[in-house]
């Protein structure tokens, strides 16, 4: 159980009114005290409940969301989702982007807790921070979105992202493709490493070698503007990709614009595959292939999975749910 106010003014060996003061007005408590009382806060890891009243009323209609970016159509979809069923079962949903920063990351977790959401919906910058372990001990239903962490003990709802890069492969050397080109974001993020995976394993699997076939290209952020600058310079180099498969759409957008603004014909010079077939993959200048994740399924499932464990805490029993990609082809490839 959270820590209470009392708790925090019996560690200390101060008044309830003396913890509320040190809360909401320091000026009031000697500095003395002051730190006393933050220490003690710091031990028991209490948390300010920023909507007491509502709770003393009822317990909290309110659900958190934590995306990584909310520029990408992908996330955007999978917050609609959430917002759907949250709206269908009586719940505000809270939305905040963590435009992949860590820190910001933390100051939403915090704010989110300290206004007592009854649970969260998160993909974290990184999987097994120390604070969402925190945030479970703490009683906080949590599921992770787009993520899987079995060291972390909630429910998570993720796409197999292996077997969409092992799609993606198996597409573009069935085309007779022998060199692609990688275009991801940073491989430190499990998806864009584990559809690398899926790609050399597909390589592997129709008779080639990985190591010849495949090139790499990193970029910092999973964005167009980044994807269409990289690739220029590929083209300025001298490097003539034959088959470029992207991390997802919105890299591959930018490949599209960077091929079209060179003279570059798709798919008679390059042949390019995205990932996560967004809205506009179909409506591009050349209508994008790509590997489609359900995005607005993934959503709803991962709403309906912490309503379940937020209503019925006792005889809830986390899941950890993986849903198979698919290959869409258009024109592209």
């Amino acid at each position: 159980m959270a820590p209470s106010i009392k708790d925090v003014a019996e560690r200390a060996g101060v008044s309830v009114g003396t913890v509320s003061n040190v809360l909401n007005r320091p000026d009031k408590v000697s500095l003395a005290t002051r730190e006393a009382v933050l220490a003690v806060i710091a031990e028991l890891g209490f948390v300010r409940n920023s909507q007491a009243a509502q709770l003393r009323a009822g317990a909290s209609r309110s659900l958190g969301l934590i995306v990584l970016d909310l520029a990408n159509p992908f996330f955007h979809d999978i917050a609609r989702g959430i917002e759907d069923v949250a709206t269908e079962l009586g719940y505000a949903l809270v939305l905040c982007n963590s435009d992949e920063q860590a820190a910001r990351e933390e100051r939403y977790l915090r704010l989110l807790e300290e206004q007592r959401v009854r649970g969260m919906l998160i993909t974290p910058v990184e999987v097994g921070s120390e604070r969402l372990d925190a945030l479970r001990r703490r009683g906080t239903p949590t599921v992770l979105v787009d993520r899987h962490d079995p060291r972390i003990d909630c429910c998570s709802v993720a796409v197999d992202d292996v077997a969409g890069g092992e799609l993606a492969g198996a597409h573009l050397m069935a085309s007779g493709h022998r060199r692609i080109t990688y275009v991801t974001g940073p491989l430190a993020l499990r998806q864009c490493k584990d559809r690398l995976t899926g790609l050399r394993r597909a390589v592997a699997d129709g008779g080639a070698d990985p190591d010849e076939v495949v090139d790499v290209v990193e970029v910092p952020a999973l964005k167009a503007r980044i994807a269409y600058e990289a690739v220029r310079q590929l083209f300025d180099d001298g490097v003539e990709p034959g088959a470029v498969f992207c991390a997802n759409d919105l890299l591959a957008l930018g490949v599209l614009r960077a091929a079209i603004s060179t003279g570059r014909r798709v798919p008679d010079d390059i042949a390019l595959l995205g990932y996560d077939d967004i809205e506009f993959a179909a409506d591009a200048a050349v209508p994008l292939s790509s590997i489609r994740q359900p995005t607005l399924h993934i959503g709803r499932t991962a709403a309906q999975l912490l309503v379940e464990e937020c209503d019925h805490p006792r005889s809830h029993a986390h899941q950890q749910i993986m849903f198979r990609p698919e290959l869409v082809v258009r024109e592209s490839t």
